[in-house]
Formats: C-alpha cells, sequence, structure tokens
C-alpha cells in the first residue's frame, strides 16, 4: 500500500483523489486515461490539467465541482467570465436565492426606468450597479442549485432515470 501525502497546501485535484482514498495508481485506472505520473504533476502543481482530464475525473470521482474549479481558477477564459460556485446544502442555496428574488422584486420597477431610455445615466448608475450586483447573486444561486443537482444526480442520491424522466416532460 501507497503511504499517505503529507503534503500540506493541497490542491483540489489531490484533495479529491484522497478523500476518495484512491493511490495515484488506482486513481489512473479509474480514470483510465491519465496515467499516475500526469496526475502526480497535477496534484503538485508541476503541470495544469486539460479541460478532458478535469472532465474525466470530476465524472469518475462525482465530484462535478472540479470543472467549475478549474473554469473559475485555472482557465484563462474562465477566469475572467465564470464565477466560482461552492457546493452548499440545498436549504441554504434555496433561502439564498430566496433573498435575491425578493431584493430584486423589488429593484424591478427600478430596472425599467433606469433602462427604458436605452442609456444609463451618472444618477441612475449607482442603483444600476446594485440591481447588477444582485442579478449575478441569482446567478450564482442558479449555478449552485445546478452544480448541487449534478453532484447528487453523479452520487445516486437522486435517481438520474426519473431525474431525466421528469426533465423531458
Amino acid at each position: 500500500m501507497a503511504r499517505a501525502s503529507t503534503k500540506e497546501n493541497k490542491n483540489i485535484y489531490h484533495k479529491t483523489r484522497e478523500s476518495l482514498q484512491l493511490t495515484r495508481e488506482a486513481a489512473s485506472e479509474l480514470l483510465e486515461c491519465i496515467a499516475p505520473e500526469r496526475i502526480e504533476k497535477i496534484e503538485n502543481e508541476r503541470s495544469l490539467p486539460h479541460p478532458d482530464e478535469v472532465l474525466v475525473m470530476a465524472e469518475k470521482y462525482k465530484q462535478p465541482g472540479l470543472c467549475n474549479y478549474y473554469c473559475a481558477n485555472q482557465c484563462p477564459i474562465g477566469q475572467q467570465y465564470v464565477p466560482e460556485v461552492k457546493i452548499k446544502d440545498l436549504s441554504q442555496i434555496v433561502l439564498e436565492m430566496l433573498a435575491s428574488l425578493n431584493s430584486m422584486g423589488k429593484q424591478k420597477d427600478r430596472l425599467i426606468e433606469i433602462t427604458a431610455d436605452g442609456k444609463v445615466t451618472d444618477d441612475e448608475l449607482a442603483d444600476f450597479i446594485y440591481i447588477q450586483e444582485e442579478l449575478e447573486r441569482i446567478s450564482i444561486a442558479v449555478e449552485t442549485l445546478q452544480l448541487w443537482s449534478e453532484r447528487m444526480l453523479a452520487t445516486g442520491a437522486i435517481d438520474i432515470e426519473q431525474y431525466n424522466a421528469h426533465k423531458n416532460r
């Protein structure tokens, strides 16, 4: 049996593999297309993973959050446009989403006032930015809920056949 790593600052790929109690060799067998040496380079940050490697790890490790992490932190385009989403409890996700939706309910008339003329004037800018930030919070809550769902499907906590049957109605 391989010895456990004593490295302190493990990256997400290293932590995920170890949480599954897999050696690099066992992980390589599970992943099928990533050699143990490549896993070691990724985990020790001597090399960034390729997007297709992250997709395989996310699927085989049943951790869809790896994709969001990669996009938000390691992909040059994603770093610009993709917020990092943290897995939370379903109740926390829903409460955050409802709080943001309630706030936006109060702001929708103001957004109409601001944008009715097709431009944002200096006196409207602060309100416009606030509304934009609130919309971003809603977007992140939606992405968090999607990631939570993907994780529940990947781990079997939600039956994928039932899910797809309801989704395709």
